[in-house]
């Protein structure tokens, strides 16, 4: 388990920075010898309010510091990666309170965990 793999690579540098997806296919592909995530949950919020509570947390790192623009393309990223993978890829709605994303989050992962045992 991990906070960050190669589809938030993709969608920070990828759809974010506009830099070429098909390398960043082939970089991932060599950094992880073909790995891929059996599943990856996107917290989606509006832009807006994700930086708002980055900014309540305290000090922003660097990709907190960038634009509004390069976050909503990160935001579409991660939408269009959804939609490509939605076998892999689950849509948490962030914009509820910690407790109800915690448990989205618990519900997807004791579904997957059930499938993936039996």
């Amino acid at each position: 388990m991990c906070d960050r793999y190669t589809d938030s690579t993709l969608a920070y540098q990828g759809y974010g920075r506009g830099l070429d997806r098909s390398l960043i296919d082939q970089l991932n592909q060599i950094a992880t010898g073909g790995l891929q995530s059996d599943l990856t949950l996107w917290l989606d919020v509006e832009v807006e309010v994700g930086l708002v509570r980055a900014q309540q947390r305290g000090a922003r790192d660097r990709i907190e510091q960038a634009t509004l623009a390069f976050h909503q393309r990160v935001q579409n990223g991660f939408a269009q990666l959804a939609q490509a993978y939605p076998q892999r890829i689950v849509r948490i709605d962030a914009s509820r309170s910690e407790a109800e994303v915690a448990e989205q989050v618990q519900a997807v992962l004791a579904t997957r965990i059930k499938t993936w045992c039996e």
